[in-house]
Parts: structure tokens; sequence; C-alpha cells
């Protein structure tokens, strides 16, 4: 599989990365999650990337891949508050038990990347959560500090020197980060994790999508049912089903900037599909162009900012 160097981090990481929202969400019974996360591993993916606000998510993944440590970039988020935990919300204090406690969960002695979780541009300005991350550093727990988000705020920790690691949203029903995180990412040399990049699977039907999903998936499905955009205009032709998914993925990957896209399943054949995806490299330029095309057209007609989703 194709890496790429995730910015001033120096670290080298797969394009195809693994997200275990779903599977913390999802509460996944864990024989599943040891089969997806070593698939993942043997098939070349080296970013594994978790939350503290994925419920179950850090401990699965320490259970099933923890004796594997040294083989994968390790990526989690914190900030929330958790009734285990003391502090408040962006607190140090509570940053600090997170740190500590995903290391345990995780079975490492140390985090490749913390990101504060979808924080918004006052906490970030207001400094005590980054401060968090940097004692956190400096005490050799993490190594590189992050923020995950967008709009304001990732313009924000994009220019911020403390921040080499940003996680946002980029697809192609997700296109605000592109004109306004990226750039300013690739001149600061900051390295980018796009999440959500098949746009929730936007071209489902609404019935077809799981609750943890269903809010993004609203917005998104609306948004390409604006674009109008048909796999014939594109090229492409089979069941959308299974091509969407791959013209999604290779959009993303497209992206001037854009390191690594993460991708959360509970199902070994949608990771699979989502590795060979990726193996066929960036979507050709002139389907990008006429993806951004129908995005700007339909927003304008829309009247209405199409922001990132946070």
């Amino acid at each position: 599989m194709e890496t790429r160097t995730l910015g001033r981090s120096g670290l080298d990481v797969s394009v195809l990365g693994f997200g275990g929202a779903p599977i913390g969400v999802l509460n996944t019974e864990q024989a599943r999650v040891e089969t997806l996360l070593n698939l993942a591993l043997d098939q070349g993916l080296n970013v594994i990337d978790t939350a503290a606000g994925y419920s179950g998510s850090e401990a699965a993944i320490g259970r099933a891949i923890g004796q594997r440590r040294d083989q994968f970039v390790l990526i989690s988020k914190c900030g929330q508050m958790f009734d285990d935990l003391d502090g408040a919300a962006w607190s140090a204090q509570l940053i600090s038990q997170t740190v500590d406690r995903a290391l345990r969960r995780l079975k490492t002695d140390h985090l490749d990347v913390m990101l504060l979780h979808t924080c918004d541009l006052q906490t970030l300005q207001q400094g005590p959560a980054l401060e968090a991350l940097i004692d956190a550093r400096a005490a050799g727990k993490i190594r590189h500090v992050g923020y995950s988000g967008d709009n304001d705020a990732g313009i924000y920790a994009a220019q911020h020197p403390e921040v080499s690691v940003i996680e946002t949203s980029v697809n192609i029903c997700d296109q605000a980060n592109i004109d306004s995180v990226l750039p300013l990412a690739v001149e600061h040399d900051v390295g980018i994790i796009a999440k959500r990049p098949i746009a929730n699977a936007a071209w489902k039907t609404l019935s077809d999508q799981p609750g943890f999903y269903a809010t993004y998936a609203a917005t998104y499905t609306e948004r390409l049912a604006q674009m109008g955009v048909d796999l014939s205009d594109l090229g492409f032709e089979g069941d959308p089903r299974d091509v969407w998914p791959e013209i999604a993925l290779r959009f993303t990957l497209s992206q001037p900037g854009v390191h690594t896209a993460i991708i959360g399943t509970t199902n070994p054949a949608h990771l699979e599909a989502n590795i060979q995806a990726a193996g066929k490299g960036p979507l050709p330029a002139g389907n990008v162009d006429r993806l951004r095309a129908a995005f700007r057209r339909a927003e304008a007609a829309a009247a209405e900012n199409w922001s990132g989703l946070t």
C-alpha cells in the first residue's frame, strides 16, 4: 500500500487508515475486532485511529493488536468529560487523565498522535487544552500534538506552531476544508488525516443507514442529491453501492495535502473493498474537477454555506 509522510511529524502513514468509531459505538464483538484489525495490518494499513469518546474502542484495539504495537501509527482523541475521570471538559486535569487512561487501554507506553476532539475555536485559543497535550508530549506519553475538527478551528490549528497533525472532514459532499484548511496545512507542513472520506455512504437510502451515521448521512445525502452527479458523468458504471465508495475514497486521496484517509467499518469485506479502491490511486483529474464544480454549483443554488461537518 502507498505511504505518505504525515507532514512535519515525519511519520510514514498508509494512505488508508482504520477508523475505530464503529467498532466501539456499535459494540462490535471482540473476535470481529481482532479479525478486522489484523486483516488491516496484514494488508499494509498502518494507521489506527480511535478516541476516548468511541465507547469501548480503545480497549478493544488494545486487546486485539496491542502485541503488534510496533507495526502501526496509533492515534486517539480527547477532551470530553467522562464519569470515571475528574475535571471539566478541555481542562488540563481531564486531558492528562484521558491520555493516561488511553495508554492503559491501548496497551502501549505512548501514542503517536493525540488529537483534541472537536473543541471549538475559543477553546483552542484559550490554551489550556493544547498546553496539556504539549505537557504530555514532553513527558513522552504522546509523540505529536494534534486537533480534530473543521472550519475556523481547523484553520486556526493549521497555523498553530505546536499542532503537527489535523484530522478534518474531506469528501465529495464536504469540500469546505479543501479550500480553507488544506492549503494552510500544506503551507505549514501539517499532517492531514481525512475523516469521513466516503461521505457516510451518501448514495444509500437513509433507511439503510445505522443510527450512528444518521446525522451526517442525512446532510451528505441531501448534498449529493443536489450535486446531481451520476456515475455515467464520471465514466463509471455498475451498482452504485459498489462504485461510489471507490470514487469517493479516491477523490479524497486526490486532494493536495491529504496524507491518509480513515474508514471505519465492522465488515471485513468492506475493508477489503476499500483496500482495493485505495490501491487504484488518485481519481483522474477530470473527475475531481467535475465533482468540485458540482459541489460549488449546488452550494450556490442552495444559497447557503456548506461548511465542514464537525
